[in-house]
């Protein structure tokens, strides 16, 4: 099995090119992401943004967790970020599955019981994304003036569909 080598490699290849030096790391566009880490899902391309334009947070789920919340509230305060997207998808292993379901299949792949471990099942995506939404909204450090959407990505199809 290879170990690095090959991404090692395209690094190199990428290095060449690089015209990111001396960035100061402000998100440019004033947009900030909070997003599934799916493949499926290229957060930049499909909002029309590129490198140095955003912040983006990626985990399952796409869900504001408690660290993506303390990202967003830096972001806002400290990197220019004044529009948040909160952004789940279609198709999701998170919202296709009960949080049992996922236990019994991680614990079946890992060979381990997985029953102890909080995976975040998502029941009902627009439910879970108006309350994302909200909690983003709601934060003290988060202030009125900045603006909170809430959105289901078709992974079929590309779009974006407002959810609040």
């Amino acid at each position: 099995m290879p170990d690095f080598d090959d991404l090692l490699a395209a690094n190199r290849d990428y290095s060449a090119g690089f015209n990111m030096s001396g960035f100061d790391g402000i998100a440019h566009a004033g947009v900030a992401m909070v997003t599934c880490m799916d493949s499926r899902i290229d957060p930049l391309k499909m909002i029309g943004l590129t490198p140095g334009d955003a912040k983006i947070m990626r985990n399952p789920g796409g869900r504001v967790t408690d660290q993506a919340l303390v990202a967003l509230v830096l972001g806002v305060n400290l990197l220019k970020v004044s529009r948040i997207l909160v952004v789940e998808h279609t198709r999701c292993a998170m919202a296709s599955s009960t949080e049992d379901e996922l236990k019994e299949r991680i614990g079946a792949s890992a060979g381990a019981d997985a029953s102890w471990m909080s995976l975040g099942a998502i029941v009902d995506q627009e439910h879970t994304i108006r309350g994302d939404v909200m909690r983003v909204r709601s934060h003290p450090l988060i202030g009125n003036d900045i603006q909170v959407g809430g959105f289901l990505y078709d992974v079929d199809t590309g779009l974006l569909n407002r959810v609040d």
